[in-house]
């Protein structure tokens, strides 16, 4: 390492006068490149946090955070409470998530569930007609028929579609604006986090619709945290210190257990959602924690904080876990 720091230093300060300005430049691109470092979780969840804010104002009052976080931690003791501001809660998710973990579910036994949510029904009719199914699968032009969607997707596919229209939040519109713009946002990056989960998980010994699940899941407490920063902060002040942003992002992981447990979700998920971050974290919490890292950085790099290939991003990746974080693209979805 000195000896590459005394080449640098060299081009820095002497060398050949002509070519100097060319070296100098690739001198500084090089040290700034052996200077970057993979990006660290309390990173990501700070630069994450900052762009769905789209934070412009000034720095909040200490109180002022200190009255969210406390807010927060009543929510995550009273879930109800916290469950009560996630914008849609499908009065069927208990009876349907015990059927989509069924390995041998029944394609009537959906049907007969589904026909419960009137609106469910129909996400589903328009997931299964998007192009990307579409072209896909080479469907003929239109999908007016459950059995017809379940042929689509076949059985697998079908449970994602299910898991994925059944949890997605709809946004009210009397929601304040920092909700409505920040809360599909969310779920955007929560749906790249779920492919990323259940890609990464058969590498790492998890279970790959657990993973998906989990990924689906582990953002709703954010959800309510941004409902409760919309609520509380004054208009010309925001709350983004980074003692802030932390404690945000951890009470709100464990307000998304607590909703989980709620909408009886399977333990391997709660547990997962809960372990993510910890030393002992088992391999379902692992491929969790690796989604959420995949699917951060994507969403901030298709909205060009940086280039998607920066060490910053790729750094510590293995293939497989490159391979995944390229099928996160918005025009892979």
């Amino acid at each position: 390492m000195d000896s590459k720091m005394g080449w640098i230093g060299k081009l820095l300060n002497g060398g050949d006068e002509k070519n100097k300005p060319a070296a100098v430049s690739a001198a500084a691109a090089a040290a700034a490149e052996a200077a970057r470092q993979p990006a660290t979780i309390t990173e990501i969840d700070a630069m994450y946090y900052r762009w769905l804010a789209a934070a412009s104002a000034a720095q909040a009052p200490e109180q002022t955070e200190q009255q969210i976080l406390d807010e927060l931690a009543r929510l995550v003791r009273e879930p109800i409470a916290g469950a009560a501001l996630v914008p849609r809660i499908p009065a069927i998710i208990p009876q349907l998530m015990r059927t989509l973990q069924d390995e041998n579910m029944s394609a009537a036994k959906l049907s007969a569930q589904l026909a419960q949510d009137v609106l469910l029904v129909a996400e589903v009719y328009r997931e299964a007609n998007r192009p990307c199914y579409q072209s896909r699968y080479n469907a003929s032009p239109s999908i007016n028929n459950m059995d017809g969607a379940i042929m689509l997707l076949g059985q697998n596919g079908m449970r994602m579609l299910l898991a994925r229209v059944a949890f997605r939040p709809i946004v009210s519109m009397q929601s304040g604006g920092l909700t409505v713009r920040t809360a599909p946002l969310i779920w955007r990056q929560s749906e790249k986090c779920a492919l990323a989960a259940s890609l990464v998980a058969p590498a790492m010994h998890a279970n790959a619709f657990d993973a998906y699940l989990a990924g689906l899941m582990a953002n709703v407490g954010l959800v309510v945290a941004f409902r409760l920063i919309d609520q509380m902060h004054a208009p010309d002040v925001f709350p983004q210190s980074d003692a802030f942003i932390a404690q945000v992002f951890a009470q709100a992981r464990i307000l998304s257990v607590r909703i989980a447990e709620l909408w009886e979700f399977p333990q391997s998920v709660t547990r997962a959602i809960g372990q993510v971050g910890q030393a002992d974290a088992d391999p379902q919490a692992q491929a969790l924690a690796l989604g959420e890292r995949l699917s951060k950085l994507r969403m901030l790099a298709d909205t060009g904080r940086f280039p998607a290939d920066d060490p910053f991003v790729t750094s510590g990746l293995d293939k497989n876990a490159l391979l995944a974080f390229g099928k996160l693209a918005d025009d892979e979805d």
